[in-house]
């Protein structure tokens, strides 16, 4: 028997990732046609002995969330179950505090993986030897696989082998996670400043666990050279996007038409937005700077929200345009409310 916990974080991360997710949480982002983690439910769902999948994270459960979890479950013929934390608990964090409804059932072995990681599970991978320096760093023993050292984000090269967010883990597990809690605990006490320490609870996996426990012979990689990526900002999900469709889906999967995008109409022009990223760079960015500089809207920005209309023969120059708003006229340096 196995299980899928997936970590879809908080609103108050992912910040790099607006405006997309501005109208819709990030986890739920339309990635090659379907919500972002749908990948993942997907894919486990077909994992044989998968019996549950559990998604921790601190989004609210609104009705969005709410009914895609019901829609999965009838899809895929598997128990989906949020778990909501009550604090943004890092990466480990919630793993702490849901060790009954992880191990419920006596699972054999959990995977966890990062609700941003839009590829196959792949434990680890060989990146760019510069590009590495953004990820957890690895150095492993060939022979037997086992994690020597670990470093989230070093300063300088240590090695070309990086953390892809997956893992599977066993029961066992959780006991790391309690001492790395209690000494969390014991130096939140001791610390000076403890506005400076992440809040009670919290759980950093990469920087508190791996790291404590590499070269013990706790912790082992699985290593490939096939395709990874991550979506961290919103012109990754460009990349993600091309990424599933020409590596993994058939493009059927973009038949389905989403309601609630803006609507233009004939002749009409919409100038200013962000210039496009480049979909074939993983690690692409929106060129355009902050929206507002010393209390002026910056030029070049362009933003209609959701449910938008623009009849015909219209300019919407440099603005912003909140959601459900159906316009008459032309607007240039606005912010229609």
């Amino acid at each position: 028997m196995l299980k899928a916990v997936i970590l879809i974080g908080s609103p108050q991360k992912g910040t790099r990732f607006r405006p997309l997710s501005v109208e819709v949480p990030k986890p739920l982002f339309p990635v090659a046609g379907v919500p972002m983690i749908q990948h993942h439910i997907e894919a486990w769902a077909q994992v044989p002995g998968m019996q549950e999948i559990l998604l921790i994270g601190f989004y609210q459960p609104d009705e969005a969330l709410t009914q895609f979890l019901e829609t999965a479950q009838q899809e895929f013929n598997l128990p989906v179950r949020y778990l909501q934390e009550f604090a943004p608990l890092g990466t480990g964090g919630g793993l702490y505090h849901f060790p009954d409804q992880i191990l419920a059932g006596a699972p054999e072995a959990f995977f966890v993986l990062n609700a941003e990681t839009p590829t196959p599970p792949f434990l680890t991978a060989r990146h760019h030897r510069t590009q590495s320096l953004n990820y957890g760093c690895i150095v492993e023993n060939p022979q037997t696989h086992e994690v020597l050292h670990y470093v989230e984000k070093p300063s300088t090269f240590i090695s070309d082998i990086i953390n892809c967010g997956i893992y599977l883990f066993s029961p066992e597990a959780l006991k790391p996670l309690r001492d790395t809690f209690q000494r969390n605990q014991q130096d939140r006490q001791l610390e000076e400043s403890p506005g400076s320490w992440p809040g009670a609870g919290t759980i950093r996996l990469e920087q508190d666990v791996f790291s404590v426990l590499a070269g013990q012979g706790q912790i082992y990689v699985h290593l490939t050279e096939g395709i990874w990526s991550q979506i961290k900002s919103a012109g990754s999900a460009l990349y993600a996007s091309r990424l599933y469709l020409d590596y993994l889906y058939h493009p059927e999967h973009l038949a389905k038409h989403t309601p609630g995008g803006p609507t233009v109409g004939r002749w009409a022009r919409v100038e200013g937005t962000p210039n496009d990223p480049n979909p074939n760079d993983p690690r692409a960015r929106m060129d355009s700077e902050s929206l507002f500089k010393d209390g002026k809207l910056l030029p070049a920005i362009t933003i209609l929200g959701c449910c938008v209309r623009i009849p015909a023969k219209v300019l919407i120059l440099n603005s912003i345009v909140l959601p459900h708003k159906e316009l008459s006229r032309s607007f240039t340096n606005q912010i229609i409310l």
